[in-house]
């Protein structure tokens, strides 16, 4: 089995073509509250990050893929960010943008995927994800792929003059 290549799905770099995908999903104001976005992005910034993206992930600490079906559909995008290499572990991030790619097994075949690329190709130990208390379709997604809750922190993120906890999933690679 290819790593990046699912049954539903498969994960590739970033391409040129992207850009416009990219640009709307970045600033869709929706979006903004799980990717920590205050502000909008510039078409010119877009396209640097995407002139960028072939940078060795050990470099920049961190590596972003476009989420694409069998159809070659963008559907989303997986971030692996905060990389520590010396730690051996990595956050991940992950968004479906279209509410009707939503519930359809995509997000738990992604992550099967590059939770499999974290620990078989960059010797990750450990991959962690940060979700609101409140983004249940989120919390769902990472506690049925094995991701363990192991701590909340309490009153963490401002969003709309409102703290919110945020919730810490791990998935330790035991091989």
């Amino acid at each position: 089995m290819l790593t990046l290549k699912g049954d539903k799905i498969y994960l590739r770099a970033l391409e040129p073509g992207d850009l416009d995908f990219i640009l709307e999903v970045e600033n869709t104001e929706e979006f903004w509250e799980v990717s920590a976005t205050r502000v909008p992005y510039s078409r010119y910034l877009i396209k640097k990050y995407i002139q960028n993206s072939h940078r060795d992930i050990y470099e920049v600490k961190q590596l972003r893929l476009m989420i694409c079906d069998m159809e070659d559909t963008r559907i989303g995008m997986i971030d692996v960010f905060d990389l520590e290499p010396r730690d051996r572990r990595a956050a991940l991030g992950i968004l479906i943008v279209n509410r009707e790619h939503r519930k359809k097994g995509y997000g738990a075949e992604v992550l099967s995927l590059i939770t499999n690329y974290c620990f078989t190709h960059l010797g990750l130990h450990q991959v962690y994800a940060n979700v609101t208390a409140d983004n249940v379709a989120s919390i769902k997604l990472f506690e049925k792929n094995n991701f363990e809750k192991v701590g909340i922190k309490k009153d963490w993120v401002l969003i709309k003059g409102k703290f919110k906890d945020e919730i810490l999933y791990q998935l330790i690679n035991v091989h």
